[in-house]
């Protein structure tokens, strides 16, 4: 650009004369202005080249990046969908292992009860000699395993309130058996089944309460947490997660209440 201003106040004072009085110019100033415009026009040539390389440039630097912000999005992209991938595989491996534990339960339960029946069978009854006022052995009645597989069928066949009673059965002849907290939990599970989550959630923390070491403990704390979500109580619900986290880390809800601490869904 210097060099054009040169050129252009050198053949300044050409073309004022020109312009001025033509008749007072020599074929060499024309010459001169000629030759002046020929530099002009080249050093303009020139420059808007220069320019031009550098836009190309610039143009060429922001398809690069463009290319790269392109790249590192798809790349972001592809490996969101593999985590949630990965997270549907463990939550369906989690739900499998569940299924297995508890048709082992189911079987365990099967043998129990069996066992309880024929246990439960009346022995041969011998007739009193005359004059005794013994009375006659009476057959036992159902142990919890039986009540237990009674109800839980019923439950299974969708007869809630049957099971329901059931199970509170159990509980009222068998308080201390290893059967009572996962029938404590059914009585929840058949209320939420009727669609009553309010009592239902009050049967979940009473497991919690009564029975804090047993396995259902767990699923009933993180059913507690998911009733308080459901109702906007967040800060409550996050507390009730990581309650879950923090007393039973190595059960499957605590992996579930892991994710839901991350997903912010409480």
């Amino acid at each position: 650009m210097t060099r054009i201003r040169s050129i252009t106040h050198r053949f300044a004072p050409v073309a004022l004369a020109l312009a001025t009085g033509a008749c007072f110019a020599t074929r060499s100033d024309v010459r001169i202005l000629q030759q002046d415009v020929a530099a002009v026009r080249a050093a303009t040539a020139r420059a808007d080249s220069a320019r031009a390389a550098q836009i190309a440039e610039v143009a060429s630097t922001l398809r690069v990046v463009t290319d790269s912000v392109r790249s590192a999005n798809e790349r972001v992209a592809r490996f969101q969908a593999n985590a949630q991938g990965d997270l549907r595989s463990i939550q369906e491996q989690l739900l499998q292992i569940q299924e297995l534990t508890g048709q082992s339960a189911a079987k365990l339960t099967d043998l129990r009860r069996e066992m309880e029946e024929r246990n439960a069978q009346a022995p041969a009854v011998v007739p009193p000699a005359p004059g005794d006022t013994t009375r006659p052995p009476q057959a036992a009645g159902p142990g919890p395993a039986t009540l237990y597989r009674l109800a839980f069928d019923q439950m299974s066949r969708g007869s809630h309130s049957t099971a329901r009673t059931g199970f509170q059965d159990l509980l009222t002849q068998y308080p201390n058996s290893d059967l009572a907290p996962d029938a404590q939990y059914y009585i929840g599970e058949t209320l939420q089944a009727e669609g009553n989550s309010t009592a239902a959630d009050s049967v979940f923390s009473l497991v919690v309460q009564k029975y804090p070491s047993a396995p259902r403990a767990a699923t009933a704390l993180y059913k507690h947490g998911l009733f308080l979500q459901r109702a906007k109580r967040d800060r409550e619900a996050r507390q009730a997660f990581q309650t879950v986290i923090d007393k039973y880390p190595r059960s499957d809800e605590a992996a579930l209440a892991r994710e839901q601490l991350r997903a912010g869904g409480a």
